[in-house]
């Protein structure tokens, strides 16, 4: 049994497989999940688990050389955007419009879906390589 880290299979494998360049997508309860990319779906009860506290935990394991959001997040979530950029720190942040952000979610290798309930509180983060920063 595993003793740390990400407790939950799916996500810890897709982790694992990452190459420097590929895309994992945090997101919350509404975004569509294309079929080309993994589901892998936490949504227990409406804000278990929020979107946040699982990107926390993902980032744990994950090397991110940049992270990309829709542009409405600046406004309909303000917080989540917020707590997006204290979790990544120095981590460059690119916006898109919805439609492109959505359409990039079809080449991330997986999609975490959590149960968050907040508009647009979904964000793709690229996989760096260990010591290389942009």
């Amino acid at each position: 049994m595993k003793k740390t880290g990400i407790l939950n299979a799916p996500i810890s494998t897709v982790i694992a497989y990452l190459e420097h360049s590929d895309m994992l997508t945090v997101a919350d309860a509404g975004l569509p999940v294309p079929d080309t990319s993994e589901r892998i779906d936490l949504a227990l009860k409406p804000g278990v688990p929020g979107f946040l506290e699982t990107l926390e935990v993902v980032l744990t394991e994950m090397f991110v050389e940049k992270a990309y959001v829709s542009e409405d997040i600046l406004t309909k979530s303000p917080h989540i955007y917020a707590g997006i950029q204290k979790l990544l720190g120095d981590v460059p942040i690119e916006t898109l419009p919805h439609l492109e952000f959505k359409k990039l979610t079809a080449s991330t290798k997986a999609i975490i879906r959590t149960a968050e309930f907040t508009p647009f509180a979904n964000v793709i983060l690229v996989s760096g390589a260990w010591g290389f920063k942009l």
